[in-house]
């Protein structure tokens, strides 16, 4: 790990702990333009990682930063892309499913992601480079980043599973991903069970072995999904675009994602 990907690492928990301190009390939830919530934990989370990652002199994209218009970014051949507070409707609903995203970009591919989960302490990184990707269980306290990782188990995706688990979303799940599960089944003869799980812990499950399928129906932005494409790149699985048939791109004009699906060998 290099120093900027150590200092990524240890934004997500750091960001992570100031999240848990406004999870625990009762807080207020205000609305965007988009009707999205946001709460003060997005902001307070959306500092800690912007005072970590500006010493990188790398430039970022956070959905809590106001929007660099196009005419700068297009110019940039890396980038952080970050979502300090990705499932904010299940970190109202207190469900635990909710996580730091932090990534990455390379000459728009995603070359190193993390994702820490606050309310388990979980930390997935993937460093496409190396082709490898982990998790660990954060202890309370002041975590030292390089012996945290020595801990780590490497993420290893499953093959050939029966049944087939698709992995949906708990607050997206929709007719055209019902479609797509009624698909497999008759492309597969095999049964299908579906995993619900909200924010990018989506793309864990798939990329640690514990889905075989994360087809996505239903809006997301390049915040969204940028960590969890290269944790899944890091293990050899795709995030493919059903626009262009191809792996996802970043810090593109339009920050809106397409459809895409992730899969494992079926």
């Amino acid at each position: 790990m290099n120093e900027n990907q150590l200092k990524a690492i240890e934004a997500s928990i750091k960001a992570g702990d100031a999240i848990i301190e406004i999870y625990k009390e009762d807080f207020d939830v205000e609305y965007k333009e988009d009707t999205s919530p946001l709460t003060q934990a997005d902001k307070n989370a959306n500092a800690v990682i912007m005072s970590f990652l500006e010493t990188t002199s790398i430039p970022i994209i956070s959905e809590e930063n106001k929007e660099i218009d196009y005419s700068e970014r297009k110019s940039w051949t890396q980038c952080w892309i970050v979502d300090p507070l990705d499932g904010t409707k299940e970190f109202v609903k207190k469900n635990g499913e909710f996580t730091v995203n932090i990534a990455l970009i390379d000459h728009q591919q995603p070359v190193f992601g993390v994702i820490y989960v606050p309310a388990q302490r979980l930390l997935y990184v993937g460093d496409v480079e190396s082709q490898k990707a982990f998790k660990v269980e954060v202890p309370s306290g002041e975590p030292q980043v390089e012996k945290l990782l020595k801990a780590a188990t490497l993420l290893e995706p499953s093959k050939d599973s029966n049944p087939l688990r698709v992995v949906g979303s708990r607050s997206h799940m929709n007719q055209d991903t019902l479609d797509y599960v009624d698909g497999l089944k008759d492309k597969y003869q095999k049964s299908v069970d579906i995993v619900s799980k909200g924010s990018s812990l989506k793309f864990c499950l798939v990329a640690e072995g514990n889905a075989d399928v994360y087809p996505r129906y239903a809006p997301t932005m390049e915040w969204d999904t940028a960590a969890g494409q290269a944790i899944c790149k890091a293990v050899g699985l795709e995030v493919i675009s059903l626009d262009t048939g191809k792996e996802m791109l970043y810090n593109r004009e339009n920050l809106l994602n397409g459809y895409f699906h992730v899969k494992t060998e079926l």
